[in-house]
């Protein structure tokens, strides 16, 4: 029989090494990495909750043009890029307890925010968008949460359990954009005395349901992190995190992120938007939002389940397949983008659903190689850092959208798989490569 390991954890966990297992408490890591996959779950949701009432709005009397559509949907997008810029420095400043209950604190302000603006259509233009900035707290908040996990566990599980919160957390997308189609059909419990929306057919919805909702959710998570979460003691201070950029890897992880979870997030965004916009004018024109969640809650699960995967195998051939599998995914929704009749919707589905899976793949195998690939506190600044870049994604896909047309986005779209594939074939997937990861 293996004799028990003795645990000579400090109380205090001040000679925290989760690659040594006396030194590592198992059960703190997996209890700090359900409750901290929960609030990302939660700041998933916050973030696309701005993709799921936009195309509602003009229903209930909102009179935006497909253009500002299209930036209501993208701000977020921005925020949440620029927001992860500061999230990543934050875990070895402040600590896992204070950052996970300080960012789910602040998904309130969106939430609320929303739930009045659904209920006054004179809401200008401009606090619209700021309340879209609001709702990148959400996606803000993402590269603090996985760079502070990435200390908990061992290299040998970084694959588990990056691969669980990043899977389960991305399913806070598909979350919101099924549930608010759901939810505003009726007044929810305790609030249905506030006044729904009328439509222009006469019917009513309570739009505003899709910021309420989750609001106890998030009081929740605020309170199980402030009374089961710990701090490790890792620390650094800013200048000292500067140090990623001076190491090649970083840029190369960045750019393979941006392809697979940039792709993800923003075309989860505008999925809606995008099959409104070009198979809208058909006759029994597919409805959006009976669509727009599947590939994001698809991508999510198979980010998830390639998690131990990646443990096993390595990380760096899913990304090269998730790569492989975007590129032609991208290609054939190309063929899709001008139809002739609403039957081509199904191979434009097809070809998006191909994207949003091999994507999951790619997602899982880069959160994977990066603890392999860096030192521990350098691992934490990569993830976030690459991040904050790919987070950018719902953004720049709003922008192209508005600039050129969704064939000409497709077809660079498709040239940038390719690029980042062959990057990371290179160097990380083909035999003898330096950094296998």
């Amino acid at each position: 029989m293996t004799p028990a390991v003795t645990s000579t954890l400090s109380s205090d966990l001040s000679n925290w090494d989760p690659e040594n297992e006396e030194t590592w408490d198992s059960k703190l890591a997996w209890r700090t990495l359900w409750i901290t996959t929960y609030c990302m779950l939660l700041s998933f949701a916050t973030w696309y909750l701005v993709s799921a009432i936009a195309p509602r709005l003009g229903d209930i009397g909102y009179d935006l043009t497909q253009a500002q559509l299209y930036w209501l949907v993208a701000v977020p997008g921005l925020a949440g890029g620029l927001l992860r810029l500061v999230f990543m420095f934050l875990p070895p400043l402040i600590g896992t307890r204070a950052l996970v209950a300080m960012s789910s604190a602040l998904l309130l302000l969106p939430m609320l925010g929303w739930t009045l603006a659904a209920r006054d259509t004179s809401t200008p233009y401009w606090v619209l968008l700021a309340l879209s900035f609001a709702a990148g707290i959400g996606g803000g908040s993402f590269s603090g949460l996985m760079a502070s996990t990435s200390y908990f566990f061992p290299k040998r599980l970084a694959g588990t359990a990056l691969g669980l919160q990043a899977g389960l957390g991305n399913f806070g997308i598909g979350l919101i954009q099924v549930l608010t189609p759901w939810i505003v059909g009726f007044g929810l419990l305790g609030t249905a005395a506030l006044t729904p929306q009328s439509t222009a057919e006469g019917q009513f919805v309570w739009l505003h349901n899709g910021g309420l909702v989750l609001i106890p959710w998030v009081l929740l998570a605020v309170g199980l992190s402030l009374y089961y979460l710990r701090r490790v003691p890792i620390t650094a201070n800013f200048r000292q995190q500067m140090d990623i950029f001076r190491i090649k890897h970083t840029w190369i992880m960045t750019a393979i992120y941006l392809m697979s979870f940039g792709a993800f997030s923003g075309l989860a965004a505008q999925m809606g938007l995008m099959i409104l916009n070009i198979y809208g004018d058909f006759e029994n024109a597919p409805d959006p939002l009976a669509f727009a969640f599947i590939g994001p809650a698809m991508g999510a699960l198979v980010r998830a389940g390639a998690g131990p995967l990646c443990d096993r195998w390595g990380g760096a051939i899913f990304t090269f397949i998730g790569g492989v599998g975007m590129t032609i995914g991208t290609v054939i929704t190309y063929f899709f983008l001008r139809p002739t009749s609403v039957d081509e919707f199904w191979g434009f589905l097809i070809g998006m659903l191909i994207i949003f899976f091999f994507s999951g793949l790619a997602n899982a195998g880069t959160f994977k190689q990066m603890p392999m690939i860096f030192p521990k506190r350098q691992a934490g600044g990569a993830i976030g850092w690459t991040a904050a870049i790919a987070a950018f994604g719902p953004f720049i896909v709003g922008m192209a959208l508005t600039a050129i047309s969704p064939s000409a986005f497709f077809i660079g779209c498709a040239v940038w798989c390719a690029f980042c594939t062959g990057l990371a074939w290179f160097y990380y997937a083909r035999p003898g490569a330096p950094n296998p990861g």
